[in-house]
């Protein structure tokens, strides 16, 4: 099928199947000249880097409702951009969102630059992120190439190449496929397609409105592309979180992390050092202050991109009179907890140290 005839094909199928998306304008409204926020557009780029759909939604209307455009996420303290991002995880992004919101405000007069070598500038968005925006955004054409996309297009050439290799191919084809009419659309309704019918496991081949075209249609090698490089097995780390809590009035004893680094600005509960060779034994001896230290049962399991984490729970109930010696940190009031910037993993110790011991354990 040449370029032009995918193109027309996919665009009358996503006219009539576009998902509808808090950030989307759709292709009727499109047509009828609404015209896309590129602040929306950046935001929920950003926000769905290695996250699903399903969980930005929340996230992305949530940040919205706060600051609605890009001078108000600008001039929003860093702590309440952090807190409001918990739970979506990558915090990395949360500080370069910031960062670049601070800088579309102040040095472009809050309008996004529209093409890919201007919005390459800013910080936090990388190739596929400023690919999108200028396409999704501004209409400029680009070759926009996400997950879904990377299989769409694996499956539709047959590109058994596995990725991260087969990318620069994948790319090059996307770019021939992609109009001068509609990119934007066009980027978007690859996505779809990938989403709704070119799925990983059991694609609805039939549905599809590349079918004819696409090299390997109701085979079983579909679902074996794209192929991936066989992953790196991860390390697994140890270390010990330290709950105090107040025993008059349930506050818990947080503090700030430093800025830069895993979870950089992010609240948590006292802790240690997290790596292969921590000495669960003795991780007691590690507590950041003296206090009535009690192990909890069990431990906390968490995965990060890199390493998988173990973390042993110890809580002590005390006065809250100051806090002990540690720099940057408070007593957060139960009813304020839930509004802390705690990552899901501090949310996991916390829960683990709060939950009442069972009749016979410990």
């Amino acid at each position: 099928m040449p370029p032009a005839s995918a193109a027309e094909t996919l665009l009358s199928w996503y006219d009539r199947h576009a998902r509808p998306l808090p950030w989307r304008v759709s292709p009727r409204n499109r047509q009828q000249g609404e015209v896309p926020d590129p602040y929306r557009i950046w935001l929920s780029e950003v926000m769905l880097q290695q996250t699903t759909v399903a969980a930005v939604k929340a996230y992305f209307e949530k940040f919205t409702r706060a600051w609605p455009t890009v001078e108000t996420l600008a001039a929003a303290a860093e702590e309440d951009v952090m807190k409001a991002w918990a739970g979506l995880g990558y915090y990395s992004r949360a500080r370069n969102l910031k960062k670049c919101a601070d800088t579309v405000a102040g040095k472009y007069g809050g309008r996004f630059p529209d093409t890919e070598e201007e919005l390459l500038k800013l910080p936090g968005i990388g190739p596929y992120t400023a690919a999108a925006i200028a396409t999704i955004a501004f209409d400029r054409h680009a070759a926009v190439v996400d997950g879904n996309v990377e299989r769409v297009l694996s499956r539709l050439f047959r590109i058994e190449t596995p990725l991260p290799d087969a990318k620069p191919e994948i790319r090059a084809k996307m770019g021939d496929l992609t109009p001068q009419a509609r990119p934007g659309d066009f980027a978007q309704a690859v996505m779809d397609l990938g989403a709704t019918v070119c799925t990983p496991r059991r694609p609805a081949c039939v549905l599809c409105p590349w079918m004819s075209a696409c090299a390997v249609q109701g085979s079983a090698l579909a679902e074996s592309l794209p192929r991936k490089a066989p992953k790196k097995e991860k390390p697994t780390r140890y270390g010990a979180a330290f709950v105090a809590v107040d025993r008059n009035t349930g506050a818990v004893l947080l503090r700030r992390r430093p800025p830069s680094g895993l979870l950089g600005g992010m609240t948590e509960v006292p802790g240690t050092h997290w790596s292969e060779d921590f000495d669960r034994s003795a991780a007691a001896q590690d507590a950041p202050f003296p206090a009535p230290w009690t192990q909890k049962t069990g431990e906390v399991k968490h995965t990060f991109t890199h390493f998988h984490l173990r973390l042993t729970i110890f809580r002590a109930d005390l006065e809250a009179t100051g806090t002990p010696g540690l720099e940057d940190a408070w007593w957060s009031a139960p009813d304020r907890i839930e509004g802390e910037a705690l990552p899901t993993v501090m949310r996991k110790a916390l829960a683990a140290a709060l939950e009442p011991e069972r009749p016979g354990s410990g």
